[in-house]
Formats: C-alpha cells, structure tokens, sequence
C-alpha cells in the first residue's frame, strides 16, 4: 500500500505550510502541492483553501484528516504485526518531551531499546512539557514523556517513571528577599512569584495558595521550568519547579531550596501514549522497556 499522500496530507495539516511541510517531508514544495492536489482530485474534493499567504482545512479537510490519521494508525498496527511475526520490528516512533527530560530519562530507555530494535527510528521533538500530553491527544506525536496530570484525559495511557517533590525556590543570597523569607511566618502575599503559565505544577501551587486563603503577588508567568529556575538565580522572586529540574540545571548553585510546610504534592512523571497505539508492535516494544 502507498500511504504516501496521506502522510504529505497530515504533515501539512499540522505545519499548515508549504514550505515547513515539504522540508519535513524532504521534497520540494512544488512536489507537494502536486501531491495534494492528486489527492485532491481523487476524493473529488478541496482540502486546502491557500492563496500566496495562508493555508487552511476545507470542512472536507478536516473531515479527511481524522480519517487519513485513523488510517495511518491502522496501517502502521498492520504492518508491524505482519513485521513482528518475522521477528523483526522495523518502523519510526516519535517522541516529545522537555529538555529536561530528555536527558533524565530517555538516554537509558533508548539506550536499550535500540540494541534491541536497531531497526526503529526514533524522531525526538523536544518543547514545553506543558504542551506533551496535547501533543499526544492530537496524534502528533506517538509517545511523550510529562507529568501525570490530576485526571487522566479519556484513552490516554499512562506508566509512570519516577516521582519528583515539588519544591520552592529562592536565590542563593539576596538582600531584597531574605529578610521577608527568614521570617518564621511568611508574609506571601509579598513574595514575588515566578510561576509556571499552566499545567500540573500551575494547578497545584494555586491550590496551595487557596488554601492558605493567600492572594499571590505573581511577578512573572513562564513557560518551562528551566527558565523559571532562571529567572529566580537572577533574584526577580521565588519559584516552583520539580525538583528533578532543579538537579539538571547548570543554575542549580544559584538557587536554595525553601523548607516550605505544607508541601506540595509530588510529580509523578512517565510516559502517555493513546491507548488504541499500544496496539502497535512497535509502541508496546517501547512502552514495554520500563
């Protein structure tokens, strides 16, 4: 089977470009518009509105982009079923997840995975852990690594890594800040706060802060908790972060770890796959390796 034209369809669905998707498919863009209008003319529909500016889904498109990625799902089962029963799994994998977490966990997953199935590819796309699970859910990428959410969205599949405190911190030293944080009871509706914009730890530190019946002073909202740990080694306030972020920074002399009571609740950090991909041979070997 060519399932040709319908990954070209999808890439240029998510990159909503001709240019992005033609390098990501490793043709030219002239190639691809050829390509899709083929396609096009077969399904006797348009797919694409573009002009020299914008690319956008007809409703048909839309419609034929939950098929076209159903499809390559199915066919990818299929074919590394047929493939695993000669003993051989052969294919391509992608990846998501933060910096952080590529070098934390994914070095001795792959690590082994690879001398056991020398022939799957794996494409590694790193960004805002924020972002992972959604990721997942969009069926852009066929596993990720982040932190368990409080509930788990319906069909997603979750096996935990490690666990990760929560933890707060501050400057090393700082003149500004050290004498409200030394206090026995902090004050912290006067603290400055770098937080996360969204996900898990957002949710949980706002929690926490509810229950204190504490207003925060949010002096900057950030996307990654690299550059939180930045930010506060810079002395513009107190953060959050996991600690396992904390232990991989090269900021992490910088920074001093706060005895904060309550503590937070701790991260629980794994892997999340659509639980119809693990039919997969080659997502269950990976998911497996844990």
């Amino acid at each position: 089977m060519d399932t040709r034209s319908l990954k070209l369809f999808v890439t240029l669905c998510e990159t909503l470009h001709f240019g992005r998707a033609s390098e990501a498919c490793h043709i030219s863009p002239s190639a691809l518009s050829r390509a899709i209008k083929q396609l096009e003319d077969s399904l006797g529909v348009q797919l694409f509105e573009r002009d020299n500016r914008t690319v956008t889904l007809t409703r048909e498109g839309l419609l034929f982009q939950e098929y076209a990625r159903e499809a390559m799902i199915q066919w990818d089962v299929i074919r590394n079923s047929l493939l695993a029963e000669a003993q051989e799994l052969q294919g391509e994998i992608s990846v998501y997840c933060s910096v952080t977490a590529s070098y934390s966990f994914l070095y001795d997953i792959l690590s082994q995975f690879r001398r056991q199935h020398p022939k799957i590819e794996i494409k590694l796309h790193t960004g805002d852990a924020e972002n992972a699970i959604q990721r997942v859910i969009a069926n852009d990428e066929d596993i990720t690594i982040a932190a368990k959410p409080d509930s788990l969205p319906v069909g997603l599949a979750f096996k935990q890594i490690a666990t990760s405190p929560l933890v707060f911190i501050a400057p090393k030293e700082d003149q500004v800040l050290d004498p409200a944080l030394n206090k026995s009871n902090i004050d912290w509706a006067e603290i400055p706060m770098i937080l996360s914009e969204e996900g898990v730890a957002r949710k949980r530190i706002d929690r926490w802060f509810k229950q204190l019946a504490v207003k925060p002073l949010i002096y900057a909202q950030v996307a990654g908790n690299e550059a939180i740990v930045s930010m506060v080694s810079l002395g513009f306030g107190v953060g959050v972060v996991p600690k396992i972020v904390l232990d991989n920074s090269p900021l992490a002399e910088k920074v001093r770890v706060l005895p904060i009571e309550p503590r937070l609740k701790a991260y629980d950090v794994g892997l999340f796959a659509l639980k119809k991909k693990l039919q997969s041979p080659l997502i269950s070997a990976f998911w497996s390796q844990l």
